[in-house]
């Protein structure tokens, strides 16, 4: 009797323990599924060198013509929600050589730190940039669409 007692124990926290672990795989399986791809995490820093070039342009008169993005490491990549959607916080280097009227110009290692979010329909993706705020308020994000 005491025997049977035992062995229903160690079967039902067997089970809990196996069903604890089903349960973590398949929420980090669902996170690493729907996380941003190489490709995407490029464009979105391309976005922002875009950008950034383009302000150089006006203000210095320079004449770039281009960049191209080389040796990409993601580093880390964390899930979290930003106004009740999937967002990823990705982090990591690149190289990026940017093209001059008269020669080249790389810069190799140069860190990367970018928020990217799911939208509800799971179809596109939206480049965030938090927006200075005091520290009294909620964050706020500035939203761009990649694709």
């Amino acid at each position: 009797m005491y025997f049977g007692k035992k062995l229903k124990v160690v079967a039902v926290t067997v089970r809990s323990i196996i069903i604890l672990i089903l349960v973590g795989l398949l929420v980090g399986c669902t996170s690493t599924v729907l996380a941003p791809t190489r490709q995407l995490v490029q464009k979105a820093i391309a976005f922002e060198l875009q950008q950034t070039q383009q302000q150089l342009n006006q203000q210095l008169d320079l004449d770039f013509r281009g960049f191209k993005i080389n040796h990409l490491s993601i580093t880390e990549q964390k899930p979290l929600t930003v106004q009740s959607l999937l967002t990823f916080h990705v982090q990591g280097t690149y190289d990026v050589t940017f093209k001059l009227p008269k020669r080249s110009l790389t810069r190799r290692q140069k860190p990367f730190d970018i928020y990217l979010q799911l939208q509800n329909e799971a179809k596109t993706w939206r480049l965030l940039r938090p927006e200075s705020s005091s520290k009294d308020t909620k964050q706020t994000w500035r939203s761009y669409l990649l694709y």
